[in-house]
């Protein structure tokens, strides 16, 4: 399977929605965490009121048992992830589902008759694109690691797969009325991921954490991104493709630089002579 960063020449039908967690990471630092850590689940899914834990919307913990049923033993083992929880090194990095785990809670949900054989596979899928989606946010905050010597943190993040973000509605407007070139299917997933970006204290506007305390209030600013997640035709070999559009929320005058920034900045340079030739 193949991820790119680009979204807007899609013409595919759009793959499930992320019904809950992931699985095995594609990252060389992932690492098998032991089983009897209860460490909140990732993907995020809205659920039951006074169960959920408010960094990821999902249940604090996920039963890792075998349902009344099933046919196949799936593996329960949890994958740690590449990308950093919380302001503290002490938190370590987020943790995936293990198969049961997601299994489970996509049964609870009631997400109907759920192939047993295929969620060690939906597991993959979803590790991935959320590994691929934390790459290209790593890109995307450069200057600021490269200014602060520090790297960004996960604070938390949310599921929004029946909100179209506003660009995604401005592609699917565009490939009304020019198919050939623009999108015509919806992002079959949509997750808005606040990140924890390391202050400078020369640049950059800031939102005070909420919770935490002075130390924490005074390191890092809150920066929203979101990720539209698209479903691609499968490539030469018949694998499934993905694109994610990753960007930083349109929520204050700093996001909005580096947008303009981050996409005018290359055809700039490609005018002004600045980009070598690959050949």
């Amino acid at each position: 399977m193949t991820l790119d960063g680009s979204c807007c020449e899609i013409k595919s039908e759009p793959a499930p929605t992320c019904p809950v967690g992931f699985g095995k990471n594609n990252s060389p630092n992932a690492t098998k965490n032991n089983n009897d850590l209860m460490i909140p689940a990732v993907c995020p899914v809205k659920g039951e009121k006074n169960t959920l834990n408010p960094l990821n919307n999902m249940p604090h913990f996920i039963d890792t048992k075998k349902l009344p049923g099933q046919q196949l033993d799936l593996p329960i083992e949890r994958i740690i992830s590449s990308i950093p929880r919380g302001t503290s090194e002490n938190e370590g990095n987020w943790e995936y589902p293990s198969p049961q785990q997601m299994f489970n809670a996509m049964i609870r949900k009631g997400k109907g008759e759920v192939p047993e054989d295929a969620v060690e596979s939906m597991v993959d899928v979803h590790n991935f694109l959320n590994e691929g989606a934390w790459q290209q946010i790593l890109e995307w905050e450069q200057p600021y690691i490269e200014r602060t010597n520090t790297s960004p943190r996960l604070l938390k993040f949310t599921g929004r797969p029946s909100d179209l973000s506003p660009k995604a509605r401005m592609y699917l407007l565009l490939g009304k009325i020019f198919p050939e070139t623009y999108n015509t299917e919806p992002p079959f997933d949509r997750h808005d991921w606040t990140v924890l970006r390391k202050k400078s204290s020369f640049f950059g506007d800031s939102t005070s954490l909420e919770n935490g305390n002075e130390a924490d209030k005074n390191d890092w600013q809150k920066v929203r991104y979101v990720i539209d997640y698209y479903g691609g035709p499968d490539d030469a070999h018949g694998m499934p493709t993905f694109f994610l559009d990753v960007r930083p929320a349109l929520d204050n005058f700093t996001n909005a630089k580096d947008r303009f920034q981050h996409w005018a900045g290359p055809l700039w340079r490609k005018a002004m002579g600045d980009i070598e030739d690959d050949n």
